[in-house]
C-alpha cells in the first residue's frame, strides 16, 4: 500500500505541561490528523538519556497522554503509544547505529547544548540520542516530520542515515522524511516564552511558577499570572517592526494571536495604541476560554490512570500494521549470523 502523507512526531513526557508545550507543538498535532495518517509517540525511552527517576517519568507519561487526548488527538483517527511499549525503536537504533557516522553525530549542537561542560560525563544515549529519533521515524516509513528550528538538525541526519542504509544494501526500505514546519497554527509565535522575561523561552526549569502558565492552571491562576506579566509602560503600537523592539508585549500578543488563531496583525489592529490595562483583560478571556475546556478534560482523564494506559497500549499493536515491513526486516536482520 502506497502511503502519500504519513506523519511521525514524537513528544518526551517532560511533566508540568505549560502553554509552551501546547502552542509549540501538541495543537498542531491535532489539525495534522485532517491532512495526514498521523503516529504520535510519547517518547519515553528518550526520556532516559537524562537523570530520572522511574516513578516520575512513569506518571509524566501518563500526564502527557491525558494532555493529548484532552487536546483532541483522536487515538481512533491517530495512533497514540508510548516509545518503550515496542521494541522495534531500540533494534532499529541499533542497526542505524551501524549505519551513522561518529562524523555526523559530531556535528549535532543538541548534545553540546545538553551536555554543556560535562561532555565526558554525558550517557552515550545522549549522544546517540539523534540515532534512536531517526529510528522513531525511519521505522514506520514516515513522509512527513513536524519541526521547530531545534529539531531541524536531527531530521537531515535521519535523512542522511536514510541515503546511507537504502545505499549500503541496495533497498529502497526507507523514504526521505519532510520536514512540516510551523503547521496549520503558524499565525502564532514560533516560540512562547516566559512571561517574566521576553527573551527567555517558556519553560518548566524557570523556578518562577509565574513564569509559564500550566496546563493544570485554574482560571483564576491565569488570570493572576497573566495580569502579573511583565510588560512595558508604553502602548501597543501598530506594526510589526516595532513590537519586535518590545519582547515582552511581543510575546503577550503572539499568545493571543495563536489562542485566538489570529494574526499578530489582526491583533494589532485592534489594540493599536491601547495600554496593558486594556489588553491583558482580552488576553485573560481568549486564554481562559482556550485552555480551561483542555484542562477539565486531562484532569478528567488522570482519575483513570488504567484507561490511558489501554488507550497507549490499543496504539502500541496498532502501530504494527503500520510497520509490518519494518519488523519483517528486522526479523532478517536478526538471523544475519545464522542464529
Amino acid at each position: 500500500m502506497t502511503i502519500t502523507k504519513r506523519v511521525f512526531s514524537g513528544i518526551q513526557p517532560t511533566g508540568n505541561l505549560h502553554l509552551g508545550n501546547y502552542l509549540g507543538a501538541i495543537r498542531n498535532w491535532v489539525t495534522m490528523q485532517d491532512d495526514y495518517e498521523c503516529i504520535y509517540c510519547i517518547v519515553d525511552m528518550h526520556a532516559i538519556t537524562m537523570p530520572h527517576v522511574a516513578a516520575e517519568l512513569r506518571a509524566n507519561t501518563l500526564e502527557m497522554a491525558a494532555a493529548l487526548l484532552a487536546s483532541g488527538i483522536d487515538p481512533k483517527r491517530a495512533i497514540l503509544f508510548n516509545q518503550s511499549r515496542v521494541r522495534m525503536h531500540a533494534e532499529l537504533a541499533w542497526i542505524l547505529n551501524c549505519t551513522a557516522r561518529m562524523g555526523w553525530l559530531n556535528r549535532m549542537t543538541q548534545f553540546k547544548d545538553k551536555s554543556g561542560k560535562d561532555k565526558e560525563g554525558a550517557s552515550v544515549g545522549l549522544f546517540v540520542y539523534p540515532v534512536l529519533q531517526a529510528a522513531d521515524i525511519l521505522g514506520y516509513k514516515a513522509t512527513h516530520v513536524p519541526v521547530g528550528d531545534d529539531q531541524k538538525q536531527h531530521l537531515e541526519l535521519a535523512r542522511d542515515i536514510a541515503t546511507k542504509f537504502n545505499t549500503d544494501f541496495g533497498v529502497e526500505l526507507f523514504p526521505l522524511p519532510e520536514p512540516v514546519i510551523g503547521g496549520q497554527n503558524a499565525a502564532g509565535p514560533a516560540r512562547v516564552m516566559s512571561l517574566r522575561d521576553g527573551t527567555a523561552k517558556m519553560s518548566k526549569s524557570d523556578p518562577s511558577d509565574m513564569s509559564r502558565i500550566n496546563l493544570t492552571d485554574d482560571a483564576d491562576t491565569i488570570a493572576q499570572k497573566i495580569r502579573k506579566a511583565r510588560t512595558d509602560a508604553e502602548p501597543l503600537p501598530d506594526n510589526l517592526e516595532d513590537l519586535k523592539l518590545r519582547p515582552e508585549a511581543d510575546n503577550l500578543v503572539g499568545i493571543f494571536a495563536a489562542l485566538a488563531e489570529r494574526t499578530k496583525e489582526d491583533v494589532l489592529g485592534e489594540f493599536s495604541g491601547k495600554g496593558f490595562g486594556a489588553f491583558k483583560p482580552a488576553l485573560v478571556e481568549v486564554a481562559v476560554e482556550s485552555l480551561s475546556p483542555v484542562t477539565r478534560r486531562m484532569n478528567d482523564y488522570l482519575t483513570d490512570p488504567h484507561e490511558i494506559d489501554s488507550i497507549l497500549a490499543t496504539g502500541a499493536a496498532r502501530r504494527r500494521a503500520v510497520a509490518e515491513l519494518t519488523d519483517e526486516a528486522l526479523a532478517r536482520l536478526r538471523n544475519i549470523g545464522g542464529g
